[in-house]
């Protein structure tokens, strides 16, 4: 099926559940089972590969799949040949040093020191932007018991809470080395993909859903600007006339965590019957 667009998602950890639900809401079939590799949506000409996270901007990179969604981390870790097309606002997360507390380290402290970390590209990276001469031990997993074990003095983890690290004697220092998310990829001067430029509409387009609600109000004409000034939407709110004279409905998008407080502002400038109403999916 060499027309369909080949996406690699996430088959475990963080970042499954939530790029399988906005994909989902974006109209795109997904599998049932966590034991299912592939899955083919033929009504959207799409097939999905669940991969290891960390493969998966390699997987893209060689062009062998046209889309991936992974963490920024992992894709500048790679250093695979892709782009980061759009974020995602879910899977967040920090790259940080941490050592034993009470340590007191600085970054200029790890010359000459130890590093474990599962990032070893994304680290050394960083270390060679600083200056920094330290020795980088690549660990697959649980770097946080490396200290205490003697492996190493420091480690360079991903940081989602913190409390991992926390239980295990060890605090963050320094400033984070890089903040990440979820980020939609695709193959560096990778040719344009009509399928491709819908993926990234639709998902876009949960983005906006999931950040704005709908808000219906009554307002007297005479209030109508002062009104519009607080819910001024996207291109302008709809405003339609009411059989009560001298008086208009309003519709208009707003921000959701601004939600409540435009709703009293409205109130208390003399606006009634005010509603608000999730939005399912929107093209803007």
């Amino acid at each position: 099926m060499p027309d369909m667009l080949r996406i690699a998602v996430p088959n475990k950890g963080q970042l499954s559940e939530p790029a399988v639900e906005m994909l989902r809401e974006a109209g795109y079939r997904q599998r049932k089972s966590s034991r299912d590799l592939v899955m083919i949506d033929p009504d959207n000409d799409t097939e999905f590969f669940f991969l290891r996270p960390k493969d998966i901007a390699v997987y893209v990179g060689e062009g062998i799949l046209q889309a991936g969604i992974t963490g920024r981390d992992m894709l500048l870790d790679s250093g695979a040949a892709v782009d980061e097309v759009l974020p995602l606002g879910f899977g967040g997360s920090t790259f940080r040093f941490a050592a034993p507390g009470g340590a007191g380290m600085k970054v200029s402290d790890l010359n000459g020191k130890r590093i474990a970390t599962s990032f070893d590209g994304l680290l050394r990276s960083y270390l060679d932007e600083q200056g920094v001469d330290a020795r980088v031990i690549h660990l697959d997993g649980a770097v946080e018991s490396s200290v205490q074990l003697g492996v190493a003095d420091a480690v360079a983890d991903v940081v989602s809470t913190g409390t991992t690290l926390r239980q295990a004697g060890m605090e963050t220092f320094g400033e984070p080395i890089l903040v990440s998310e979820a980020v939609v990829i695709r193959p560096s001067g990778a040719p344009e993909n009509p399928r491709f430029d819908t993926l990234l509409r639709r998902l876009r387009g949960v983005l906006v859903a999931r950040d704005y609600v709908m808000m219906d109000y009554d307002v007297h004409a005479e209030r109508l600007e002062a009104a519009v000034a607080l819910t001024p939407g996207m291109e302008g709110p709809t405003v339609s006339p009411l059989h009560r004279e001298g008086w208009v409905a309003v519709r208009s998008m707003v921000p959701s965590k601004d939600a409540q407080r435009i709703m009293d502002d409205l109130w208390q400038l003399g606006a009634r019957a005010i509603l608000v109403t999730d939005i399912y999916a929107c093209r803007l």
